[in-house]
């Protein structure tokens, strides 16, 4: 069997885990998620001042606290990155029904911290948000069970992860968290697709969420308010849509010059939902072009090494999680600049939040694991292997 997996790899008797790791390991995701965690501490210190200041706590306290979550991502990142895919298969798994359980219980147990929507648990020094952490597994078990059915005599993987999908979607909705529940469909469709979905079915998708979104617009004032806003051919200067486009707009192609922006003193979510306002706003264009070469570097690299993989839940995980990842930071960036309605959702590694900053660790931390170099056996032995004659 000759070893090739993105060139040739040498297993070396008795070498140290992370020997192996740091020689396997894509150093140029993991060198741009560093640098992607250093632009959020950098505009932490710029957006969240001002939050400190209303709430009389001292200028830095989020600042601090992101530094601390954002440790702790990063050992989960590099704890989880360590792991073989099989290790990381059960995780996911394991994980997948602890998270799904909390999301369900949250209607019992949450709470709204007055904004609306229960979407958190809150443990008193700290809330916990856990559709952040239901979707990376959500993904993984999706993988598995897909992957799964492609086997010969395999289970029928595709139809159960679409039951679990629409049970999700549901318990997402209800919260309501449409945003979420939008992201997740479209991570499993991506999944769906490379596991070989017909392009009816996925039709049939689109046409089933189109005329959900159709019902969530009569019957949910929050959803309607939302889509309203964003079709209205004039934004009013006085919301948060409107204070964030100003802020973009003055920050020019160099932006106003450090600690000189003001939308950061007006947006309740400027260290959150509009991070990249302040970032326009402060640094300029440079700085959001900066950003979004960052993602898109992430997401074409790990693609590319992912369509060398031959492990079939390897390449679904490793697809499903990139997707998540794109797509959050395209919806983040969208309704910043009103591509997109408002959906209160973070920037990935840059925006203020424990249970972001962990989850996203989870997820890179998977992905650097899907995507290292390992062994792999030429194309005809695998076949064999699966049955293929």
């Amino acid at each position: 069997m000759t070893e090739i997996a993105h060139g040739a790899v040498v297993v070396l008797p008795g070498e140290a885990i992370v020997s192996r790791w740091w020689r396997t390991i894509d150093k140029g995701v993991l060198g741009a998620l560093v640098l992607l965690f250093a632009v959020g501490l950098l505009l932490g210190f710029a957006a969240s001042v001002p939050l400190a200041e209303r709430n009389g706590l001292q200028p830095f306290h989020y600042v601090y606290r992101q530094a601390f979550f954002g440790g702790l991502a990063f050992v989960v990142m590099l704890g989880i990155s360590m792991m073989s895919p099989h290790m990381v298969r059960r995780l996911g798994v394991i994980g997948f029904f602890f998270a799904a359980a909390a999301v369900m219980l949250l209607p019992v147990l949450g709470t709204d911290f007055g904004k609306g929507a229960v979407r958190w648990y809150s443990l008193g020094f700290a809330s916990v948000q856990p559709s952040e952490f239901l979707k990376p597994v959500f993904i993984v078990m999706t993988a598995w069970l897909m992957a799964s059915a492609a086997e010969p005599n395999g289970p029928p993987g595709k139809s159960i992860s679409f039951a679990v999908l629409v049970v999700i979607v549901a318990f997402l909705a209800l919260q309501p968290d449409f945003g979420q529940a939008m992201l997740t469909i479209v991570a499993w469709s991506a999944v769906y697709f490379v596991a070989g979905a017909p392009i009816a079915i996925l039709t049939g998708v689109v046409a089933c969420v189109g005329l959900a979104g159709v019902f969530a617009y009569q019957n949910s004032e929050h959803f309607a308010r939302r889509i309203d806003g964003f079709l209205s051919p004039d934004v009013d200067p006085r919301t948060q849509m409107g204070y964030a486009i100003d802020a973009i707009r003055e920050g020019g192609f160099f932006g106003t010059g450090v600690n000189e922006g003001r939308v950061k003193w007006i947006l309740p979510d400027a260290h959150t939902d509009f991070i990249i306002a302040v970032a326009a706003e402060e640094y300029g264009l440079l700085m959001v072009l900066f950003i979004v070469t960052l993602f898109a570097f992430i997401s074409a690299r790990c693609l590319i090494r992912l369509c060398h993989e031959r492990d079939t839940f390897i390449r679904l995980a490793g697809t499903g999680l990139t997707v998540l990842l794109a797509s959050q930071a395209f919806i983040n960036l969208g309704v910043a600049v009103r591509l997109l309605p408002a959906k209160g959702m973070t920037l990935p590694f840059v925006s203020y939040g424990g249970s972001s900053l962990i989850a996203m660790g989870a997820l890179t931390g998977m992905l650097l694991c899907f995507t290292r170099t390992r062994p792999q056996a030429e194309i005809g032995d695998h076949l064999l292997s699966n049955g293929y004659r």
